[in-house]
C-alpha cells in the first residue's frame, strides 16, 4: 500500500489564511510586496527587517506624498508578516513609533468620508433601474446592503442558506464579519418595508436569476449569463458608483460603505433609538455610530445661535 504524502504545514497555512478577511489579506500582500521591493532596491533585508530600515521606508513614503492611512496600513502589514514568521516586529521599536508620530503630526489629515446613500438618495437612484437582470441584481444588492447596514465583505458572503423568510421580512445570517473574525455569527432582521422593499427586491432577483443555492450576488457576463461565483467586495463599490453616477449623483462621493453610513444617517433622521441602530450595525460603542452620522447638524441648536 502506497504511503500518502501529506504536507505537514498545509493546515497551518490554511488556518493562518483564514485568520484575516480576503480584503485584508489582499491589502497586506500588496503592502508587503511594496516593502520587499523597496528593501531589494536599497539592498537591505526585508525579513527580519531592522527598525532603522523600516523607519527609512516610512519616511520615504511620507516624503513621496503617501497618505497617513496608507503608511499606517504598511506598518500593520510589516508587523503582521513578521509576527506570522516568528520574528519580533521591527514596528514595535521606539524609533519606528517616533517616526510615525512625526509623520502623523507633519502630515495630519482629516479622514475623507464618503457620502451616505440615505433612504432618500437611494430611492432616487433606484428610480432609473429597469427590470433587466443586471438592474434587478444591483437593486437587490443596494437595498439589502442598506437595510442590513452591511459591510461589503458581509454582503458578498451571503448565501441562499443564510436566508430565513418570515411573514414580517427575513433574517440574514451573517457568519463572519470585521468585528467577528471567530465566526460566532449573528442574525439580522430585515423588514419587508413599504418604500425600498428589500425583501421583494431580493426575491425578484433570485427568481429572475434562477438562484436556489450558493451565493446570493453574482457576476453577470456580457451575454446575460449569471455566474456561479460570488461578487468580489470591490464589485460592490463599482456597482454603487455606477448606479449613483447614472442617477446624476457624483459617483466619486460614494463607495461600498455609503449604504452602511446611509442606514445610520437615515435612522437618526427618523428618530430611531441609537441602541437599536447599534443592534443592526453591530457597533459596540455609541461614539462609533456617531462617526457615521452625516446629517450635517453642526449649525442646529448652536450655542451661539441666539446672539451671534
Amino acid at each position: 500500500m502506497a504511503t500518502e504524502l501529506v504536507d505537514p504545514m498545509a493546515s497551518v497555512r490554511a488556518y493562518l489564511a483564514a485568520e484575516k478577511s480576503s480584503s485584508t489579506r489582499r491589502a497586506y500582500a500588496s503592502d508587503w510586496a511594496d516593502f520587499s521591493t523597496w528593501c531589494g532596491l536599497v539592498s537591505v533585508e526585508s525579513m527580519p527587517a531592522s527598525p532603522v530600515d523600516v523607519a527609512r521606508y516610512l519616511a520615504q513614503l511620507a516624503d513621496g506624498g503617501r497618505k497617513v492611512a496608507t503608511i499606517e496600513r504598511r506598518v500593520a502589514a510589516i508587523r503582521y508578516v513578521h509576527k506570522a514568521a516568528g520574528f519580533e516586529p521591527p514596528t514595535g521599536a521606539e524609533g519606528v513609533k517616533a517616526v510615525m508620530r512625526g509623520i502623523r503630526r507633519a502630515k495630519g489629515e482629516a479622514q475623507t468620508r464618503k457620502a451616505p446613500a440615505t433612504a432618500e438618495v437611494l430611492s432616487k437612484a433606484l428610480e432609473r433601474l429597469t427590470d433587466s437582470l443586471t438592474d434587478l441584481r444591483d437593486r437587490a444588492l443596494l437595498v439589502v446592503g442598506f437595510a442590513g447596514a452591511l459591510r461589503r465583505s458581509e454582503l458578498v458572503a451571503l448565501q441562499v442558506s443564510d436566508l430565513q423568510m418570515h411573514r414580517k421580512g427575513m433574517l440574514l445570517q451573517i457568519r463572519r464579519s470585521k468585528t467577528d473574525q471567530d465566526g460566532a455569527g449573528v442574525q439580522l432582521p430585515i423588514p419587508r418595508g413599504g418604500h425600498l422593499k428589500p425583501v421583494a427586491a431580493l426575491e425578484a432577483w433570485l427568481a429572475a436569476a434562477g438562484i436556489t443555492e450558493g451565493p446570493l450576488f453574482r457576476e453577470i457576463d456580457r451575454h446575460g449569463h449569471v455566474g456561479t461565483a460570488a461578487l468580489s467586495d470591490r464589485s460592490v463599490a463599482r456597482i454603487v458608483k455606477k448606479v449613483m453616477g447614472a442617477a446624476g449623483f457624483d459617483a466619486a462621493l460614494y463607495s461600498g460603505h455609503s449604504m452602511r453610513a446611509g442606514f445610520v444617517t437615515s435612522s437618526l433622521e427618523h428618530g430611531a433609538d441609537v441602541f437599536k441602530i447599534m443592534r443592526q450595525t453591530r457597533h459596540a460603542k455609541v461614539d462609533t455610530v456617531k462617526a457615521y452620522d452625516r446629517r450635517g447638524q453642526d449649525f442646529d441648536d448652536h450655542a451661539g445661535g441666539e446672539f451671534l
